[in-house]
């Protein structure tokens, strides 16, 4: 018998398959004459109290000495017996045991026998009914063997023999140095005296090739224990050896499924979760392997759940890994993301079609549809000498989604059941990766359409601002958040700057993002300067989450985001905003100095509780001025610190001169990674100003002839700037709105004429109180002048001003009409 590792296995395996064993050693008569520390402490007997006396004194009654009798003479007629067997302990109580009596042969063909016991209630149920108590009861063979304090070899089993290969008259009063290799006695033999001195029971595993199957390496795992006398001295080493190559082949497979829980599946991307499997089979399952899936999967597309049998083209593969010990086939036709086309006869489309894995043991590449329909890839493995191989189709939820292939070449041991099982069970698992993969992806593209079709398709800044956005979704692996950015155009010329971002990832954060956009939207169409709306749009929030709470079938999720919202007036250069927990804004001069304004917090929305009130400050800003608003992924990140990332942003935008579009591209290069733990929103918008040849205004007094005065105004106005098709209609909306303020309010404060890319009329007055339409009936007096308005206006509407509100109303310019 010959050892070629002494190292002990990956996981040991304890020998002494019962680590609460009593073993006790009887001679022919049933006397003990042998225990061990483990028998005292299981039945409670010392070996002063035991040793010379019958094995009987164990038994509960004088009956069961009787048949512990005749279970001796059985014992002698059969050699050994298993079983269970009721052992009384020495405070009185009984055990249920199980037992094995082993036989044992000395020279001068005398006798022994060695009786192991276990106290079947201390064993797990695993234990009890599976492989240990199997083992126990005589299903693994054990080789036991006795020596004596100078480590000679004093009684023997026949298994023993079976294992080493060593006669029996061959080891009678030899030590282990005379019958087995120099090296392992000497490492058994250590483990031996270790044994004798301390009384520890003692496990050691080896690897050797036994006489009768010397093809194959086998595994062994040999418990040593004291033998002790009345007197508790040792008496002699016991050891019991037992083949564990099943098992540590088991350990083996386990150790590489264990593998595969941790390296495949590690992100969302198809391709890798492919490559990953591939390069775990690698070499410890095949030589080689390829993992092709079908061209639509990568793209996040679900296969049908059946093949297409009324065609003989088989689907088309696109290859996700492949992995060889030999590195120069990876450069050739094996390449990842080759387009694969099976031939109809091929076991490959034979797999596909039917789902069920196939095995060839023994490859033949010089016969067969191989040779004809492939010659150059019947050449290349022809050359890589693969012999074996085996097929096994990735499935998840009764699809296809594609082939493992696994090949051997330097190993010459073919391919065999266990090991197609084991393909199998490493393919399964890749395929819940690949099947969560898929479903997140189809997840993440419905997300992403949500997201896209929700945010705006343009945006224009009017005469305030001259604008460019950029968006990029989170990675695979973290989802499309909940981002966005808006630009809406509000009366007078202004237009409302947002960005805003909810906490989240996946559909519903792109859903609620929606709703959220169109909040502000609404809320801007009411003219409410920034801390207000995002006071209302945080009780929107508040509000989303409580009809959340009301939903007794599904667990709440809380509804939080942040938001950055922002008026700029082209008229006045100034700027008003406010943020709801969102990063600030950085902004930008003509001569790329940046600057990040000391702009209040405020609380995330829906996290306040109304209690935070939101903050506006007004800047004024020189024309050329770049506003910069982003959400927190452009900035911040696991690697690096949030300022970091502002002096990357701040370094990518200070370019005087260049465009907004240039700029956003400058960013996004500019970026540590194209593939984003979190959405990045980027809204550049370079201020513009109004020319005061585009902007007349005029206080008006508070008395009747006021009425006829604006109209001469307004016409007079017109006519300079070219837009005598206005005169008419624009004479109308003024006289209705001067009307109105000197009726209902304490009269007319100022008249004002803008012209950008419409044609604005404000009329302002000191009363709080906003005017609302009504439609008239035909014998109604009063009540038609704002629905005149309304008639001859593109839209109109009011806003609060500092000491009371402002009218207004827009009209379309005419096409041949030219900014001043």
């Amino acid at each position: 018998m010959t050892n070629t590792d002494h190292r002990p296995l990956a996981e040991p395996v304890s020998l002494r398959e019962m680590p609460d064993a009593a073993i006790a050693m009887i001679d022919a008569k049933g006397t003990v004459v042998g225990w061990t520390q483990a028998a005292q402490e299981l039945v409670g007997y010392s070996p002063r109290e035991l040793v010379g006396r019958s094995i009987a004194h164990l038994l509960p009654s004088s009956d069961d000495a009787l048949r512990a009798s005749a279970y001796a003479e059985e014992f002698r007629a059969q050699g050994d017996w298993s079983g269970t067997v009721a052992v009384r302990h020495r405070d009185g109580h009984t055990l249920t045991m199980a037992l094995r009596v082993s036989s044992l042969g000395g020279r001068k063909a005398s006798s022994r026998w060695l009786v192991s016991v276990t106290d079947v209630g201390s064993l797990s149920l695993g234990a009890a009914n599976g492989p240990v108590r199997e083992s126990l009861l005589a299903r693994t063979p054990i080789g036991i063997a006795v020596h004596d304090p100078q480590l000679r070899c004093a009684w023997v089993n026949d298994a023993m023999e079976r294992h080493d290969g060593v006669p029996r008259h061959r080891r009678f009063g030899r030590r282990l140095q005379d019958t087995l290799p120099a090296v392992e006695a000497e490492a058994l033999e250590v483990v031996m005296q270790h044994v004798l001195e301390s009384g520890i029971t003692t496990v050691h595993e080896f690897r050797a090739w036994p006489p009768a199957d010397k093809r194959r390496e086998h595994a062994y795992s040999v418990t040593f224990f004291s033998l002790q006398g009345a007197d508790g001295t040792p008496l002699g080493v016991c050891s019991m050896t037992v083949d564990v190559t099943g098992n540590r082949r088991a350990r083996e497979r386990l150790a590489i499924l264990s593998e595969a829980g941790t390296r495949i599946g590690s992100s969302l991307d198809l391709m890798q979760t492919g490559q990953e499997l591939a390069e775990l089979a690698v070499p410890l399952l095949a030589d080689h392997v390829v993992v092709d899936l079908l061209e639509s999967v990568p793209f996040g597309v679900e296969p049908s759940a059946r093949i297409d049998t009324t065609t003989d083209r088989p689907p088309l593969l696109r290859r996700a890994g492949v992995a060889s010990i030999d590195t120069d086939l990876l450069e050739m036709p094996w390449m990842r993301k080759e387009v694969i086309r099976p031939f109809p006869t091929s076991l490959f489309a034979t797999a596909l079609r039917t789902g069920r894995s196939y095995l060839e043991p023994v490859l033949d590449t010089h016969s067969g549809p191989w040779v004809t329909q492939d010659p150059a890839r019947t050449q290349l493995v022809r050359d890589s000498g693969i012999h074996s191989f085996m097929v096994v189709p990735i499935r998840a939820r009764r699809c296809v989604l594609g082939l493992a292939v696994f090949g051997r070449s330097v190993e010459r041991t073919p391919f065999q059941e266990d090991d197609l099982l084991l393909a199998e069970e490493l393919v399964t698992r890749a395929a819940l990766s690949l099947d969560n993969a898929l479903r997140y992806a189809r997840e993440r593209a419905a997300a992403l359409t949500l997201q896209r079709d929700l945010l705006p398709h343009r945006v224009q800044g009017g005469a305030a601002v001259e604008v460019a956005t950029r968006y990029v979704p989170a990675d695979m692996d973290h989802g499309v958040g909940g981002d966005w950015f808006d630009v809406i155009e509000l009366s007078g010329a202004r237009v409302a700057l947002v960005v805003g971002d909810v906490v989240g990832h996946g559909i519903n954060a792109a859903s609620t993002m929606g709703r959220l956009r169109t909040a502000v939207r609404t809320l801007a169409d009411l003219e409410l300067p920034p801390d207000e709306l995002l006071a209302h749009l945080d009780d929107t929030v508040r509000r989303l989450n409580d009809e959340d709470a009301d939903m007794f079938d599904q667990v709440p999720a809380e509804v939080s985001a942040t938001c950055l919202y922002a008026v700029y007036n082209p008229v006045t250069r100034r700027c008003t905003m406010a943020r709801a927990g969102h990063p600030p804004p950085l902004i930008v001069d003509a001569q790329g100095q940046v600057t990040i304004p000391d702009l209040p917090a405020g609380a995330p929305l829906g996290l306040g509780l109304g209690l935070v009130p939101f903050e506006s400050v007004e800047l004024e800003l020189p024309e050329g001025s770049l506003l910069a608003f982003y959400s927190d992924g452009l900035v911040e990140s696991r690697d690096e610190d949030i300022d970091v990332g502002l002096d990357r942003l701040g370094d990518a935008l200070a370019q005087p001169g260049a465009s907004p579009e240039d700029l956003c591209s400058r960013v996004m290069e500019s970026l540590p990674t194209q593939s984003p733990a979190d959405d990045v929103t980027l809204l550049l918008a370079r201020t513009r100003a109004l020319q005061p040849a585009q902007v007349a205004s005029w206080d008006l007094p508070n008395e009747l002839a006021t009425v006829s005065t604006a109209r001469q105004l307004a016409a007079r106005q017109l006519s300079e700037w070219g837009l005598e098709p206005l005169v008419t209609p624009m004479e109308l909306i003024v006289s209705e709105l001067v009307t109105n303020a000197i009726r209902h309010c304490d009269g007319p404060r100022r008249l004002r004429l803008i012209q950008h890319r419409v044609l604005t009329c404000e009329v302002s007055d000191t009363n709080a109180s906003h005017p609302r339409r009504r439609h008239p009936r035909p014998l109604d007096e009063h009540g038609r002048g704002l629905y005149l308005v309304s008639r001859l206006s593109r839209r109109w509407g009011s806003r609060s001003g500092a000491d009371g509100k402002v009218v207004w109303a827009e009209q379309d310019l005419p096409s041949t009409a030219g900014a001043v």
